[in-house]
């Protein structure tokens, strides 16, 4: 058995597996280490109900970066993407309703039964959102620049990465300040009246975050989910074929193909270091492998404060990473269903468009802001925000004939309770979401024939994401860029030598994108 390799990847998530591929075209010898049974950390499709196919956390995609689809061939190993069309419906509690298409003119026709005002400057918003987002998403494929600097040749990175700054108008680097560190609601406000569009465009400010649509910072999170989209529609979202594990099962594939050795249920229990400098892990079972590389797909809490031995770490560096913000908010319901919900607002059980978009339970800005004011002093949200997807909507294949998968986000469940904890709030607090669902769809009750629920305590557990946070620490702009995850340690390697992130918790952050993996593939190649 080969116990010494060029590279050890801890973690076989969906950017752990990009390293690997890249590494293993390369020509080096790679072992990925999944402490699961499955490969694809939150990034996986689950036979939680016999029968049912379930994408049981990561559930959509649009931010996987195309150089990553393209140079590592997933399409050739089983990736193809159903856009979503209507991406986006939203029914309300007076009986009216509103979509969101792929087709410009259709979806400002819908905006204009709220607000002829906004249906008219709607696609001058998408225009600014589209060119803010040109400026930003070549920096998603870029380390960052190393700062503060410590070499002669570290002084180039920020000029590099200021070049395109500089050739913007004062209006361009404005709008980009501004969408960096205001609030998703400031921005909305100045743009638009009706509540009905600025929460449909809102929530993607506040998904997965530790904050409303009044806390700043929030404009980028939005920013942050438009960073790529699917049949060349910028921010568009979709299915994935088989769900979204067969984005690691390609990714997987893609590197054996190339000679990666990917072995299952093999935690690892700590990383092995002689003279500041790794030199392989070892597994719980007490075995060893050695190798010149070792890369953490881990989030930077779970890496440095858990698989590393705290004096192999400067001080510094250490209080850096316990002050990383890495809780999160994010509740997952996964419901087989025999058969689709019938919305008062938009009635029929027949496979139809409002089954078809995301759908958002989620009334008015006040209603997110509420849903926030509960989190925030420790508590599950009393009403809060519902993303539901039916993916069988789409791949029918995921379900028995007849039945259907609804994946149900919910936000906001805070990691930290004031005065329970998950295991006593979990099941009233499924419940809850289930009743306020069904008070849109009444058939839902006797709909449900299958219940998995996720808190947030289950997602660091089952799916090592600390503090259960789906992103890998807060995308807030003090863990950005070249402060992700620590000022000094942006460009994926460690104070210790010969170790490297690659995981979400380092730039550009979170969501199913491979470009942290890509990433450190790149500078773990430049740099050996």
């Amino acid at each position: 058995m080969i116990s010494s390799y060029d590279a050890i990847i801890i973690g076989a998530g969906h950017n752990g597996l990009v390293t690997a591929g890249y590494l293993a075209r390369a020509g080096w010898k790679v072992l990925v280490l999944e402490r699961r049974h499955i490969v694809g950390g939150a990034c996986v499709t689950e036979e939680v109900f016999p029968g049912y196919r379930v994408s049981t956390a990561s559930y959509l995609v649009s931010l996987l970066q195309d150089k990553v689809v393209r140079e590592l061939e997933l399409p050739r190993y089983g990736y193809k993407v159903f856009p979503k069309d209507p991406a986006y419906f939203a029914p309300y509690p007076d009986g009216r309703y509103m979509f969101m298409y792929q087709d410009m003119a259709r979806t400002c026709r819908e905006i204009a039964k709220f607000s002829a005002k906004d249906a008219e400057r709607y696609p001058a918003y998408e225009a600014y959102i589209e060119r803010i987002a040109r400026l930003i998403e070549p920096l998603f494929l870029q380390p960052p620049p190393q700062f503060p600097p410590q070499r002669l040749s570290d002084w180039l990175d920020p000029l590099r990465a200021g070049r395109t700054l500089l050739g913007l108008s004062n209006t361009q680097l404005a709008d980009a300040i501004k969408l960096m560190t205001r609030s998703v609601q400031t921005i909305l406000d100045e743009w638009f009246e009706s509540d009905a569009l600025k929460v449909a465009l809102a929530t993607d400010g506040v998904i997965g975050t530790n904050g409303g649509p009044h806390t700043p910072g929030t404009a980028y999170v939005l920013l942050h989910h438009v960073m790529g989209g699917v049949g060349g529609v910028r921010g568009l979202w979709g299915f994935v074929e088989g769900g979204m594990g067969a984005i690691t099962q390609a990714l997987a594939a893609s590197a054996q193909a190339h000679g990666t050795d990917i072995r299952t249920d093999a935690p690892v229990a700590r990383v092995m270091t002689r003279d500041d400098t790794a030199t392989g892990v070892v597994l719980q079972n007490g075995s060893e492998f050695h190798a010149n590389v070792v890369i953490s797909n881990a989030d930077p809490r779970r890496t440095f404060l858990q698989l590393v031995e705290r004096n192999a770490l400067p001080d510094e560096f250490v209080a850096q990473i316990e002050s990383y913000q890495c809780e999160g908010t994010s509740f997952k319901i996964n419901l087989g269903l025999g058969e689709l919900p019938d919305y008062s607002a938009f009635p029929g059980t027949a496979l139809g468009p409002q089954h078809r978009g995301t759908t958002h339970i989620c009334p008015s800005m006040e209603y997110l802001e509420r849903a926030w004011d509960d989190a925030k002093y420790g508590q599950p949200s009393t009403h809060p925000l519902l993303e539901i997807t039916i993916p069988t909507a789409y791949d029918p294949t995921l379900a028995p004939d007849g039945k259907h998968i609804m994946g149900i986000f919910v936000q906001y469940a805070p990691y930290q309770l004031k005065d329970s904890t998950w295991a006593d709030e979990k099941e009233g607090f499924v419940q809850r979401v289930l009743d306020i669902l069904g008070a849109y769809a009444p058939n839902l009750p006797r709909a449900i024939e299958h219940v998995h629920a996720l808190s947030p305590l289950d997602l660091e557990q089952e799916y090592g994401l600390t503090g259960g946070n789906i992103f890998h620490g807060a995308l807030s702009l003090d863990q950005l860029f070249f402060m992700r995850p620590a000022l000094g340690w942006a460009r994926y390697a460690t104070p210790i030598r010969n170790l490297y992130l690659c995981g979400s918790g380092a730039h550009p952050g979170g969501g199913v994108t491979g470009a942290p993996g890509h990433n450190a593939a790149m500078e773990i190649l430049q740099k050996r």
